[in-house]
């Protein structure tokens, strides 16, 4: 099955009953898409969609999503993707950036969450990141302050409607 990054990165664990790896091209029917649709809006996203997608995001080498799979189910719990960035700063260092986390509904309360940080975290430090950032809620602060971040500055936006839903021309 093809994954989207090298999973020597990725430590398994010492729950038996999930499997801690990065993201396949098979968790399209895993229930990854449904998943995200807990942190945002459900996506729409055909099959042929969805691989295109997917072999982009492998073949660039920036991509880093790590999954939680419920061993006895097969479905994906918990995800989060490091996006890694090329600076010209720091030495034309990286840093990587955090995205979608989520932890399904029905596994919150098992520590996912701060694992799935965890394990970015360390592919972060082994790609060489010098540094790890995020944009979250007020809300999700405390969480992400017991995941060994720290607040610093201030997120900002500014969104184009009239791209919501169209695929990007990369």
């Amino acid at each position: 099955m093809a994954a989207l990054f090298d999973s020597p990165k990725i430590h398994p664990g010492s729950d038996p009953s999930i499997k801690w790896r990065p993201l396949q091209i098979g968790d399209y029917d895993r229930g990854y898409l449904r998943l995200l649709g807990q942190l945002t809006k459900a996506p729409e996203v055909p099959l042929s969609l969805w691989e295109e997608t997917f072999q982009k995001m492998r073949s660039s080498g920036l991509y880093f999503t790590v999954v939680a799979e419920d061993v006895s189910t097969g479905k994906i719990v918990a995800c989060a993707t490091l996006l890694a960035e090329h600076k010209f700063i720091r030495g034309c260092g990286a840093v990587g950036h955090v995205e979608d986390v989520v932890v399904d509904k029905v596994a919150r309360g098992k520590s996912l969450g701060l694992k799935v940080i965890e394990h970015l975290k360390d592919v972060a430090r082994a790609i060489g990141c010098y540094k790890l950032i995020l944009d979250c809620s007020q809300d999700n602060v405390k969480f992400y302050e017991r995941c060994g971040l720290k607040v610093k500055e201030l997120q900002m936006a500014v969104y184009f409607p009239e791209n919501e839903g169209r695929r990007p021309k990369l």
